[in-house]
């Protein structure tokens, strides 16, 4: 994997755990002959993969694993920043877009990702909603702090397309904005 642009030096501040949507048993949305589970997991593997050399975090599972919801949820509360990475879904073919669901006090963040990706694959940003605004009112992972990333529609062919010809590009603007998010530059620490 390249980096296109260089990540100043830095001070991490905060946890960070990322988590794949779903779980072994659960294969999520199904869309263009693949399964949001499979497709979540690849993303969360690459993306630990390109943070690992640079900061410290956790993730829930190793290399091929993705633990059930329950197990992330509890990883989720003993980090300062949780995400969790799902695909969106719709009957509408044409349903397009990037969003992500999240409590109040995280839509900067939430809007922070959701720019990154819809940049990198030039797809609707649909921005950071509230919690209620998922298809279940109450989401687990958000009750545990987290944020819920919708990478784009799996039941767009045009957004899958974007996905898996972007995909190192957007690894590595999801991990920058991950990596902003959890550490403070050298200027930032000697202001403090």
């Amino acid at each position: 994997m390249t980096l296109s642009m260089p990540i100043p030096v830095a001070l991490q501040t905060r946890s960070l755990f990322i988590s794949a949507g779903h779980s072994m048993t659960d294969p999520g949305a199904v869309g263009n002959g693949l399964n949001e589970a499979d497709i979540v997991l690849d993303f969360r593997d690459r993306l630990y993969e390109f943070l690992a050399d640079r900061i410290v975090l956790a993730r829930d599972g190793k290399p091929g694993i993705n633990l059930p919801l329950r197990q992330a949820c509890e990883m989720a509360k003993r980090h300062d920043i949780a995400v969790e990475f799902h695909c969106n879904a719709a009957e509408s073919s044409s349903a397009t877009g990037t969003e992500t669901l999240s409590a109040p006090s995280d839509d900067e963040f939430g809007d922070q990702l959701c720019t990154a990706i819809a940049d990198t694959l030039n797809i609707s940003n649909r921005g950071d909603k509230g919690e209620g605004d998922g298809q279940h009112s109450r989401l687990a992972f958000i009750r545990a702090g987290g944020v819920i990333v919708e990478l784009f529609f799996i039941t767009n062919s045009r957004d899958l397309a974007a996905y898996h010809e972007h995909l190192d590009a957007l690894v590595g603007a999801v991990g920058r904005v991950l990596i902003s998010r959890v550490c403070v530059s050298d200027h930032e620490a000697a202001a403090a």
